[in-house]
């Protein structure tokens, strides 16, 4: 298959994480919106041009308090930085279908490189003729790297939040007609 360009699903898609609360649970979240741009083979990644952009606003961990806590300049800060970007500048095949995939993370005003696996799960035509294909994807980010060191130390001696925050993706594509 050629290089073509992907638009992203989103109703097929998701982009959740989850972070330590209390060193005893996970909080699980999610963003709802979020956009990206994909050049690529999808059978091989290795030369594909791959950006998104995440709305911040969007995030929901199912709790109106901590979301809107979240969004203000304890975390966030989302009035200065309202997106997460990032852009793929290594792709790098590891095993059948599965890439590490490196690229630049901006997020609070800091740029870092970060690597996610990625692997690529098919591509079907739907019922109307549509070419659908299908990706998921794992990483983490440390959320001190980015300046967002908001928390509280606990009277056992431990933090109220983490510093790992694991990311999931799951995203469906479709194909573009060719201009």
């Amino acid at each position: 298959m050629a290089a073509s360009t992907w638009i992203i699903d989103t109703a097929h898609s998701s982009l959740d994480f989850s972070i330590r609360h209390l060193m005893v649970s996970n909080v699980k979240g999610t963003f709802h919106h979020f956009s990206a741009k994909v050049v690529a083979d999808p059978e091989d990644l290795t030369t594909a041009e791959i950006e998104f952009a995440i709305d911040l606003e969007s995030v929901d961990t199912r709790n109106k308090d901590r979301d809107a806590h979240l969004r203000t300049a304890d975390f966030f800060d989302i009035e200065k930085f309202p997106q997460l970007l990032f852009k793929a500048n290594q792709i790098v095949r590891t095993k059948g279908d599965e890439y590490a995939v490196t690229g630049d993370v901006t997020l609070h005003g800091v740029t870092r490189s970060e690597t996610f696996s990625v692997t690529f799960e098919g591509t079907e035509k739907d019922p109307w003729g549509n070419i659908k294909t299908g990706f998921s994807g794992k990483g983490a980010l440390n959320r001190s790297d980015y300046g967002l060191t908001y928390n509280a130390v606990l009277e056992t001696g431990g933090i109220m939040v983490g510093d790992q925050v694991k990311i999931s993706i799951e995203l469906e594509a479709s194909q573009q007609p060719e201009a």
